[in-house]
């Protein structure tokens, strides 16, 4: 459910910023079902907590591995056609467990942070 206020009656209002972000429009609010609404309070509620963190955790470290696979090995679909072919890929997975190892050892670590087009043109820039 999509309540929309109009414009006219938003405008005027001395504590619109904290309302809205809308520059010309009036404040929208999503309402969901009640029951979805009381679904989603309560996994909020959970993700507060140590022991969820703890968990989510690990599936973060999945999560990076998974990525690591199909960024580096492009291992999202099988190259080949055909079982025999596609028992290949299995030195893919070999190649990643190898990367990882010496990422390991060396105490080189795995997450990269993302840097934005921009701020690549602004280092290359500076540099």
């Amino acid at each position: 459910m999509v309540i929309k206020f109009d414009k006219e009656t938003c405008r005027p209002c001395p504590v619109r910023e904290q309302c809205t972000r809308s520059k010309t429009g009036g404040r929208t609010l999503s309402l969901q079902p009640r029951e979805v609404q009381e679904v989603l309070d309560h996994a909020r509620l959970q993700q507060s907590d140590e022991l969820w963190r703890a968990k989510y955790g690990t599936r973060a470290g999945i999560e990076g591995t998974i990525h690591q696979a199909v960024a580096v090995t492009g291992m999202r679909r099988a190259r080949y056609l055909g079982l025999q072919k596609t028992h290949l890929e299995v030195f893919s997975a070999v190649a990643l467990n190898l990367i990882r190892l010496d990422a390991w050892w060396n105490g080189h670590p795995l997450d990269r942070t993302r840097v934005s087009h921009l701020a690549r043109l602004d280092l290359s820039l500076a540099a």
